[in-house]
Formats: C-alpha cells, sequence, structure tokens
C-alpha cells in the first residue's frame, strides 16, 4: 500500500542504533578535500571518536590519490552495480572494480556498515551539496536536515540533491551501506585543496557524526518539510558533425548552480557569439554546471525541479520496539 505524504507526516520512523560508520575520502583522487581529511584521519582518528560509536576513516582509491587523478581505468564511483559486485576478479578487470569489491566486502555485503559518508568536490558553485539516492531514507533525510539547520553558512549555503533511483541500479559507492549521504562542496579546482573548502567539509562531517550520536543516545527528532533538488535530465554541450563540442556555458549560466532557470533563458554561447537559449517548459534548477569532470560523460548540466518533501518524526528503535513487547 502507497503511504502518502500526509501519512508520512503523522507517523513516525524507526531505525536501528548506527555503530557502523565509515567516511570515504578520495574515491576521486583528485577531488583534495576528502583526501586531505581522510589522510589526516588515518593517522589521527580522534576527532571522529562519539560516546555511541568511532567512525572509520577510508582512502577509497589509493592509486588515483596517489597520481592526483581522478581515476586509474574507471571511475570508480561508477562501479558498483550488481553485476560488477557479484562478479570474480579477472586479470582485464579495471583497477577500479576491483577496489570496488574490496571496499564492497569491507564495508558492504561482507559487513554492512549503517552509514557510509562519501566526500567529493566539484568545480561548480553547488557550495554544500548533500546527494542521495533514495528519497526514503529517513535517517539520512533527518541528518541532512540537522547539517542544514545546525551548520549554517551563508557563504556556502547548504541543499539537498536527489538522484531517486532504485538499490539495485545504484551504481555509487554510497549504495554499499544501510544509510548513507554524499558530500559534494565546491567550487573548488580539481587537484587543489582550498581552506574554506576543506574547513567547511570539516565542519559538516562533525556534526553529521553529532547527529548519529544523538540519535543513538535517544533523540526523537520531530517530522519536518524540506525542498529536494530532484534530478530530471542530464544536458550535453552542443556538438558539430565531428562530435566536437560547439557552444559552450553561457555568461548568465555560469555559476549559477540552483539559481531557477526560465524557458527562454541564454544557457550556451558559440565561441563567435551566438548564444543559445533553454527551451523548455517550465523553470527548472540547473547544477553542475561546467563541472570539469563531466566533459568525458557529455554532460554540460544536470537540471533538477525543486520539490518540497514532508519527512516523518525519526526515533530509535529499542529491543522493545522490535520484539513488540510494550514500553
Amino acid at each position: 500500500m502507497n503511504i502518502t505524504q500526509e501519512e508520512m507526516m503523522s507517523s513516525t520512523m524507526e531505525c536501528s542504533p548506527v555503530s557502523r560508520v565509515v567516511i570515504f575520502g578520495g574515491t576521486h583522487g583528485n577531488e583534495m578535500s576528502g583526501v586531505t581529511l581522510a589522510k589526516h584521519w588515518l593517522k589521527d582518528p580522534s576527532e571522529l571518536h562519539r560516546t555511541t560509536f568511532m567512525a572509520e576513516p577510508c582512502l577509497a582509491n589509493p592509486l588515483a590519490v596517489n597520481k592526483c587523478v581522478r581515476y586509474i581505468d574507471s571511475d570508480l564511483n561508477r562501479c558498483f552495480s550488481e553485476d560488477v559486485l557479484s562478479s570474480a576478479d579477472s586479470d582485464n578487470d579495471p583497477y577500479e572494480f576491483k577496489r570496488a569489491r574490496e571496499l564492497n566486502q569491507r564495508y558492504g555485503s561482507g559487513c554492512l556498515y549503517d552509514f557510509v559518508f562519501d566526500l567529493h568536490n566539484t568545480t561548480s558553485n553547488m557550495g554544500a551539496t548533500l546527494l542521495r539516492c533514495s528519497k526514503d531514507d529517513a535517517l539520512s533525510l533527518h541528518l541532512a536536515n540537522y547539517l542544514q539547520s545546525s551548520s549554517g553558512s551563508v557563504s556556502m549555503p547548504c541543499y539537498n540533491f536527489l538522484i531517486d533511483i532504485p538499490k539495485k541500479d545504484n551504481i555509487y559507492l554510497q549504495n554499499i551501506g544501510k544509510h548513507s549521504c554524499c558530500i559534494e562542496l565546491g567550487p573548488q579546482p580539481q587537484g587543489v585543496t582550498r581552506a574554506d573548502v576543506l574547513s567547511r567539509m570539516r565542519q559538516l562531517v562533525n556534526c553529521g557524526l553529532d547527529f548519529l550520536d544523538l540519535f543513538n543516545h535517544g533523540k526523537e527528532f520531530p517530522s519536518f518539510q524540506t525542498d529536494i533538488y530532484r534530478v530530471l535530465s542530464r544536458v550535453d554541450y552542443p556538438r558539430d558533425s565531428f562530435g566536437e563540442i560547439s557552444a559552450f556555458i553561457h555568461n548568465d549560466l555560469q555559476d549559477k548552480d540552483y539559481v531557477p532557470l526560465k524557458p527562454g533563458d541564454p544557457i550556451f554561447t558559440t565561441i563567435n557569439g551566438e548564444d543559445l537559449f533553454y527551451d523548455g517548459e517550465k523553470v527548472v534548477y540547473p547544477t553542475f554546471i561546467n563541472e570539469a569532470a563531466y566533459y568525458e560523460k557529455k554532460v554540460a548540466f544536470i537540471l533538477t525541479e525543486k520539490v518540497s518533501w514532508k519527512v516523518p518524526a525519526l526515533k530509535l528503535k529499542t529491543p522493545e520496539d522490535h520484539h513488540g513487547t510494550p514500553k
């Protein structure tokens, strides 16, 4: 039976305690905030200690980190499909396929971790973006709401971003955890560490760990309503007959992530100054605008719609709840 948004707001979701938490940095080896934090915490993890758990740092793609490149053979953050994870290693496999299986065995199917943080940077002007693949993960949504309300920053706003896909079709690293949140911060160039972005990411991670600790201690979180930017489509650059890019992001669109894009607004311009315009029928919200890593993926930007989402109250599932014994 489908649950309406109104019914959801009047209900309370129960989640089990969170005891195993992993923080991945370096899923892409040239996204330096996560790389820098993971390396720091591997040397001194004391900052990650909470009264109810100890989070574990992990450098997800060490070979790519050593070379300061996004990946070696294949984008690691696209290697967590069921087909890849269920296949045996082969000598001809890309390095990242083998690494994905190692990570899944350590943190996923072999020993399912309760919460996965995956740390990323973008060259786009996306502030702090909290990216998830499921709209139904109440724990993750409450964590995001806690981050937005507890660690607000005028200089780097915090957005909820949703790729709403079934778990069986999920190819991203966060797929291996029971609950997850990908923290995407920008703008930051590839291979560069910016102190302000690094500090903001560190703040968000610590705030997220504080939330999980509060939840484990039995704090109940009330229902709320929030804006979520849900993916509609991916837009490629205009190309000529040879497949070469023939127009580039327009000045009026550059750095305008999450700013409403209206029908008729300019989105591309050619090298000779000819403007191309958005021909959609409704207002949308572009994200990942001119992301450097997406040129190879033929994505100039991602279009999203802003939807208001109602999230039910959240409380800890106790042994009594689990066995149906009255309190």
